[in-house]
């Protein structure tokens, strides 16, 4: 009706204070800018921000172990085993990464890795079983491993006047192939006074992670050579005064018969399947046998050299 607009309340009168209070009044400066919530991965307080980071460390270290670096080596190699990851930290090897099994059984090695890596900020992750095992191509880890650079060799001629004490004594392999055999030699070097080994550059095995392992950390302390040219090389020793010896089943003499023992030795030992190579045997001053019962036909290459050392050891005394 038209009368009806004037009575009081028939209109809605406009109101002289703007926006009523809400979201989008007073406080709408306030949540300008913000965004939605990031996702908890992205939130570094957050443990999933945590987990991610150590997921993406654990995928890195995976990837740069398998990626071939220059002339086809790997970027990094896995370690693993108490005995080789504390040798490691000891001789000042840079580890990049270290992985710890969950619930590991801690015994003293454990705790001294664990004290070193926390004294030189060292990553550590805790890790699982599992993905150890992957890490480590399924060998026997003990829980612990240990990224590390390819090994650095030393030249040959470093070795003709070596740095611990005793007449020289030097172990040049011909055609090992078998890292474990390269590792088990090693550790026989450090357990019988020797001051290093000799590899050639080509058909020949590296110092893998493998021989690492085998080593038992002893590759931390003794020193590993490479040699573009073997038999080059151990004409160099000869010239430098040293005896090269090689062992063989086709010998000269018995090793318990050798009178050059307790002079400066390069000990030369070949292949299990082919032995000593050509013009390595015609290099040697003398080829040795280890006397063996007539139903053996030969040793293992790792096994031959420990016993050689051995007696060579022994007749130093």
């Amino acid at each position: 009706m038209a009368g009806n607009s004037q009575r009081r309340g028939a209109t809605r009168r406009k109101s002289k204070k703007g926006a009523t209070v809400g979201s989008g009044g007073k406080r709408r400066k306030g949540l300008e800018g913000r965004g939605p919530t990031p996702k908890a991965e992205d939130r570094v307080a957050h443990k999933a921000h945590k987990a991610a980071a150590a997921a993406r460390v654990r995928r890195d270290a995976a990837r740069s172990a398998r990626s071939p670096g220059p002339r086809g080596r790997s970027q990094h190699e896995i370690i693993s085993g108490r005995n080789a990851v504390v040798e490691a930290l000891r001789a000042q090897v840079p580890v990049a990464t270290l992985y710890v099994a969950g619930r590991i059984e801690v015994d003293d090695r454990v705790r001294e890795v664990l004290k070193i890596a926390s004294e030189r900020s060292i990553p550590t992750l805790e890790t699982p079983r599992g993905e150890l095992d992957r890490l480590t191509d399924g060998s026997v880890h003990q829980g612990l491993a240990a990224q590390v650079p390819p090994y650095r060799y030393r030249e040959p001629a470093d070795l003709h006047d070596p740095e611990g004490p005793g007449t020289p004594l030097v172990v040049a392999l011909d055609g090992i192939t078998d890292p474990r055999n390269l590792g088990a030699i090693v550790r026989s070097v450090a357990a019988f006074g020797g001051h290093g080994v000799v590899l050639p550059e080509r058909r020949s095995v590296g110092m893998t992670a493998a021989a690492w392992k085998t080593s038992a950390g002893a590759a931390a302390r003794v020193p590993v050579a490479q040699a573009t040219n073997l038999v080059r090389t151990l004409e160099d020793f000869r010239r430098a005064g040293y005896f090269v010896v090689g062992l063989d089943m086709d010998a000269d003499v018995d090793l318990p018969d050798l009178e050059l023992a307790t002079e400066p030795l390069v000990v030369v030992v070949g292949s299990e399947g082919k032995g000593l190579s050509r013009l390595v045997r015609e290099t040697c001053d003398q080829i040795v046998s280890i006397p063996m019962s007539a139903g053996m036909e030969s040793l293992n290459a790792g096994v031959a050299a420990g016993v050689a050392l051995y007696e060579i050891a022994r007749r130093r005394r």
